[in-house]
C-alpha cells in the first residue's frame, strides 16, 4: 500500500517528528543513504516554480533517483485525456510523482487512481511540503522550545495559512492567525487543525487584529497577498494593507523576532523591503530547508513499503 502526501494530516504526529529528526540528520550530513536508488520520480507541474521544482529535482538526484519534469501542457491531458487515465498510465512507468497544480480536487482525483506515492507540491488549498519544511526551520532554531513559542501568521488566509492550521495541530504549536474579514482560511482546515490540537496540546487563535496576533510573537510569518491565478483586485489590496509586515507591526513582537516568508515575496505589499532585508538570512535558510526536508519526506514515503 503506497503512502501519499496530499495534505499534512496524511502523516501522524509521531511520523511528523521523525521526519523533522531525519531532516536534521540529512542536513548535518549524518545520513547520506541513497533511498531512491534506481527509482524514477516525475514532477508534474501546471504552475510555475523556482524553489519547489529545483529543491525536489536536486533532492531526488542526491538520493540516487532520477527526476523527470513533466509540464502539463506537454501531456495528453492538456488535449482532453481523462486525468484518471493519465494517473493510471504514469503509475505503470514511475515509482512516484510530485504534483504542483491549481485545483486540490484535481490532485485528489489523480491520487485516487494512482498506484504510486503522490506528493502535493502545492494546490489552491494546501502546501504541505512548504509548511513541513517551515516547521523544521523552527525546530532547528528553537529545538525543545518549539512548542512554547508564539507563531503569528499575518495576511491572506491562503493555502499556506490553511496548512499552518494543520501544522499547529500536528506538532502541538501555538499559532495566532490574523486575516481581514472575508479573507479567512478554510474552515475545513481550521477544524482539522483544532481536532489535532486536542491530541497534541496545540493552540490556534484567529483574530482580525494583526497587532493582537503579533504581540510578543517569537515568529512572524507572511505570504503574498495575491496567489497565482487569483484576481489582483484593488479591493483585495486595500483589505490587506493593514496586515503588511513592517517595522511598526514588528515593534509589537519580541525584539529578537524571526520573520518568515515562503517566497516569492512582493516587497512593498505583504512585507517591506526593509524588513525583508533585515531578516533575509533566516528567510533564505527557510528556503534552503525545503531541500533537506523533502529528502526526509522522500525517505519516509519510499522506505515505508
Amino acid at each position: 500500500m503506497n503512502r501519499n502526501f496530499v495534505d499534512l494530516w496524511d502523516i501522524s504526529p509521531e511520523e511528523g517528528w521523525n521526519i523533522l529528526q531525519d531532516t536534521l540528520s540529512i542536513k548535518r550530513g549524518l545520513d547520506k543513504s541513497m533511498y531512491l536508488q534506481g527509482k524514477n520520480i516525475a514532477l508534474y507541474f501546471t504552475k510555475p516554480s523556482t524553489r519547489t521544482r529545483v529543491s525536489f529535482e536536486v533532492a531526488i538526484n542526491q538520493l540516487g533517483g532520477s527526476a523527470i519534469f513533466l509540464h502539463e501542457e506537454s501531456l495528453q491531458v492538456s488535449r482532453g485525456e481523462d486525468l484518471k487515465d493519465t494517473a493510471r498510465t504514469l503509475s505503470r512507468y514511475l515509482d512516484g510523482i510530485v504534483i504542483r497544480t491549481y485545483s486540490h480536487k484535481k490532485l485528489e482525483e489523480f491520487a485516487l487512481h494512482s498506484t504510486i506515492p503522490v506528493i502535493n507540491a502545492l494546490t489552491d488549498m494546501s502546501h504541505p511540503c512548504q509548511v513541513l519544511s517551515d516547521v523544521f526551520t523552527l525546530y532547528e532554531t528553537f529545538q525543545e522550545d518549539i512548542n512554547n513559542i508564539k507563531i503569528a501568521y499575518v495576511g491572506d488566509g491562503n493555502n499556506v495559512c490553511n496548512t499552518w492550521l494543520v501544522a499547529a495541530g500536528l506538532f502541538g504549536l501555538k499559532l495566532f492567525v490574523s486575516t481581514p474579514e472575508g479573507y479567512e482560511p478554510s474552515s475545513y482546515y481550521y477544524q482539522a487543525g483544532e481536532d489535532l490540537c486536542k491530541l497534541t496540546g496545540g493552540y490556534i487563535y484567529i483574530t482580525p487584529n494583526p497587532t493582537e496576533a503579533v504581540k510578543d510573537a517569537d515568529v512572524v510569518y507572511t505570504d503574498v497577498w495575491v496567489s497565482m491565478n487569483q484576481n489582483r483586485s484593488e479591493e483585495r489590496l486595500v483589505a490587506l494593507t493593514p496586515y503588511q509586515v513592517n517595522r511598526d507591526l514588528l515593534s509589537h513582537a519580541k525584539k529578537d523576532v524571526k520573520v518568515m516568508h515562503c517566497l516569492p515575496a512582493r516587497k512593498g505589499e505583504e512585507i517591506t523591503e526593509e524588513v525583508f532585508e533585515g531578516h533575509k538570512e533566516f528567510i533564505f535558510t527557510q528556503a534552503e530547508n525545503r531541500l533537506h526536508t523533502q529528502k526526509a519526506l522522500l525517505k519516509f514515503l519510499f522506505t515505508q513499503r
